[in-house]
């Protein structure tokens, strides 16, 4: 069977006074049906620009998508027409935003925003969309959820701000829904809570779930796969538990080593990664991280390394240390 989703050689290029910084150069993923992939990397990494491309919501301009395809269920989104894409968002995918007061429209009623999905995609009268909407809201846990329809996001704390975003997200029962750091700016408690909704949620509807992160712990409790992007490209991905527990690119290593953790005795020491990330892809000719890198040798200066195994062929990292390895 295909995977659901399959990202292959995507770029994503803006343009600027300064030039053209090329945002995701070649990223290649898949998705399989019922399965969570976890994409981390620092702010600037290229992660939610490439959750917007596959939306086919890239402003333009000043973005562009440059080059690559994005397959769901075999059909083509590049080559799809507009009216295509507005069908299959919130239908067969859909996005929760990083931030929801500035995703949830301020002029109108929390219930007018929900109805408004349903009546669109699922073509509900106004009175079967409000009763969904009730549904919707007690599915993400809002207490006394129609007295709330006609309330406006401002009275919503930021928690519950991202429940709606999340019941805006379940409307119409997607087969893919991905989530762009749907736990910032929240505290440590209500994190826990909605990362469980979206587990029981995924659980309970089947769907498959790309989980955007730059918080490696979220991606350790909910991540069946991993990609780690770093300048737009994706520089190691296999099993959650693989890489945790032997990365194989030096950039992998020092997030994890800049991770708090109990089960390491010296967890109160960490160790950060000296230097800045570019602003996006530093091209073909040289190994983004080099920079940064203390492994950095005469090669990585000279040609960006290829994803090649490490140990089991579905982990796999581009690094010159590991193509130096037998």
């Amino acid at each position: 069977m295909s995977a659901l989703l399959e990202v292959e050689d995507l770029s994503v290029a803006f343009r600027s006074q300064s030039g053209t910084v090329r945002a995701v150069d070649g990223v290649s993923f898949s998705v399989d049906r019922g399965e969570t992939l976890g994409i981390v990397g620092e702010s600037g990494s290229g992660k939610s620009v490439t959750a917007l491309a596959v939306m086919g919501l890239v402003a333009d301009p000043p973005g562009r998508i440059t080059g690559g395809r994005i397959r769901f269920e075999g059909q083509d989104l590049r080559a799809a027409s507009p009216e295509t894409l507005r069908s299959l968002r919130g239908h067969g995918i859909a996005m929760i935003f990083q931030d929801p007061m500035t995703s949830l429209n301020p002029v109108l009623t929390i219930g007018r925003q929900l109805t408004e999905v349903t009546e669109v995609h699922l073509g509900l009268s106004p009175e079967q969309a409000r009763r969904r909407a009730v549904e919707l809201l007690d599915m993400v846990g809002i207490p006394s959820p129609e007295s709330r329809l006609d309330d406006y996001p401002h009275r919503f704390s930021g928690g519950m701000r991202q429940r709606v975003m999340i019941a805006m997200a379940m409307a119409c029962k997607p087969r893919l829904i991905i989530a762009d750091e749907p736990t910032t700016a929240l505290d440590v408690t209500i994190q826990a809570q909605i990362l469980e909704l979206l587990r029981s949620l995924q659980a309970e509807l089947g769907m498959a779930m790309i989980l955007i992160t730059h918080d490696l712990g979220v991606v350790a409790g909910m991540a069946d796969r991993v990609c780690v992007m770093y300048a737009g490209r994706i520089v190691e991905e296999g099993p959650t538990e693989a890489i945790f527990d032997a990365p194989g690119m030096p950039y992998t290593a020092g997030l994890l080593g800049s991770v708090p953790r109990l089960d390491r005795p010296d967890s109160a020491r960490l160790v950060p990664i000296p230097g800045l990330p570019p602003a996006g892809s530093q091209g073909p000719g040289v190994c983004s991280f080099a920079p940064r890198c203390g492994h950095t040798m005469a090669r990585c200066l000279e040609k960006a390394p290829s994803l090649v195994p490490v140990g089991d062929a579905r982990h796999r990292a581009a690094c010159w240390l590991r193509e130096a390895r037998p």
